[in-house]
């Protein structure tokens, strides 16, 4: 499991180690609150793990991925389903999606 938390641009050996486990594909799970990210790890719920060991807060995180072949964003995880919360895979959350979108594209250069 090849997670790493990235607060800033995302350095080339940052990027190799999340891409361990996918090599076009990385998955990540943002934290809105933060303003950081884990990326990496064969399941979403590897880089969850990881970012609420570190202090982050379960409402705050969201996963998704980058195609990096693509330079595509995508907003679908089993993480997202929350009773209450949401039914859905999908972020469908347009405000919580624009703010994965700003922080994935600044750290990912996108």
């Amino acid at each position: 499991m090849a997670v790493v938390i990235i607060e800033e641009a995302i350095t080339v050996e940052q990027l190799q180690f999340s891409r361990e486990e996918y090599d076009e594909y990385v998955k990540v799970v943002v934290d809105i609150e933060r303003e950081i990210l884990a990326a990496g790890g064969e399941w979403h719920a590897d880089a969850e793990r990881v970012l609420l060991a570190a202090g982050s807060r379960q409402e705050h995180l969201w996963g998704g991925g980058v195609n990096l072949t693509k330079n595509k964003i995508e907003f679908n995880s089993l993480i997202n389903m929350r009773p209450g919360v949401s039914a859905s895979q999908e972020v469908i959350d347009q405000a919580i999606r624009d703010k994965m979108e700003e922080i994935i594209r600044r750290i990912f250069k996108l």
